[in-house]
């Protein structure tokens, strides 16, 4: 790719992907800087640790570049940890890894490069932009590694963050950006893959909710369909839709979490066809690929970020939401997780889902 502006500044987290998307930068940018966030929650780090400053400042060592970090904290308390901990609270499954994008990566950080003069920000994300000479819009696409495209969750970009973004490692496999790093001589070169939310290494995110809370959420009823009492929950924020494991309900039949009734402090509980939609309300929605179509648009569909996608309709509503129509019921579509609707490899837009029908 061809830049004519002159200046980059580098999202790097201490990783292997970042590292070497600030070694590429470095050749398509006369001046780059890398920069690290950090990131607190008031009571514990993200992986963003003291450890991962070191890895991201040796990387930029190697690089001849200069190399600041950023203390975020309050914004990541107050535009990812509250809204995850509250999504939760009210009965949905929230995608901390969106709000980081859309609030803190592409929204702080993209602010802190317009402040200090940077053209471009460059990020170790797997997708690609390009610009559509037809439309004059930025579209962005899934990487050229399916298995490693993070489109999904770039979804709310929009098109001065587009313009202004690169992804040099779009078109690259992970196999060959590990050797770039090895060549490099980056410590990091094989660093595992991060799979769990960053703040909560250890996956227990209920546990994590009542140490930020600082409070027990109550014991309730597990009831059937026909909201019969069949057992006893541990408090319904450690449920979630689709959930099989770990109910403690003996039965006929597998159960799963198919609804939660805050109000009454409820899980239900049902069968595999109780956890079918035929279709979903978003809101919040962002589209990329048009300014706002004015009818339904033909799409292909993903609820969760491993989900193949499902081909279905979109509707644009009145007040800026979306109804989404499946061709086929889908399963689990759950409340506070992103729908993001693609045509071929391009991101039609997204936005979180609202409710389901």
């Amino acid at each position: 790719m061809t830049n004519t502006a002159s200046s980059a500044l580098i999202a790097m987290s201490g990783g292997v992907d970042s590292s070497v998307a600030a070694y590429l930068a470095t050749k398509l940018f006369p001046r780059c800087m890398g920069a690290t966030m950090a990131l607190t929650t008031g009571i514990e780090s993200c992986h963003c640790s003291a450890e991962d400053w070191k890895e991201a400042k040796k990387a930029a060592e190697v690089l001849n570049i200069d190399y600041r970090l950023f203390d975020f904290s309050p914004d990541f308390e107050r535009e990812v940890i509250e809204p995850f901990v509250s999504v939760y609270e009210n009965g949905g499954t929230p995608n901390p890894c969106v709000d980081c994008n859309r609030r803190l990566k592409f929204g702080k950080l993209y602010e802190t490069a317009v402040k200090l003069g940077f053209d471009h920000i460059v990020t170790g994300h797997y997708a690609i932009v390009e610009y559509d000479d037809k439309t004059g819009r930025y579209l962005l696409k899934k990487a050229a590694d399916t298995s490693k495209d993070q489109s999904y969750v770039l979804y709310s970009l929009t098109q001065s963050q587009l313009s202004k973004t690169v992804f040099p490692l779009g078109t690259m496999t992970k196999d060959s950006v590990r050797e770039i790093a090895k060549s490099l001589g980056f410590s990091n070169f094989d660093k595992p893959d991060s799979q769990d939310i960053c703040f909560i290494p250890d996956g227990d995110y209920a546990a994590f909710i009542q140490r930020y809370r600082s409070k027990t959420y109550p014991s309730g009823d597990f009831i059937d369909t026909n909201g019969n009492v069949i057992g006893r929950h541990k408090g319904s924020i450690r449920y979630t839709i689709g959930q099989r494991r770990g109910l403690g309900v003996s039965a006929e039949s597998r159960l799963y979490v198919v609804g939660k009734n805050l109000k009454d402090n409820t899980v239900t509980l049902g069968h595999p066809s109780d956890l079918m939609s035929d279709g979903l309300i978003a809101g919040n929605f962002n589209w990329i690929l048009y300014d706002n179509p004015s009818g339904p648009v033909p799409v292909r569909a993903k609820t969760r970020y491993r989900q193949a996608e499902q081909p279905a309709t979109a509707y644009p509503m009145e007040d800026g939401r979306v109804k989404l129509i499946f061709d086929f019921p889908q399963r689990a579509v759950t409340p506070g997780q992103a729908v993001v609707l693609y045509d071929g490899d391009t991101v039609v837009g997204g936005g979180t889902i609202e409710e389901t029908f």
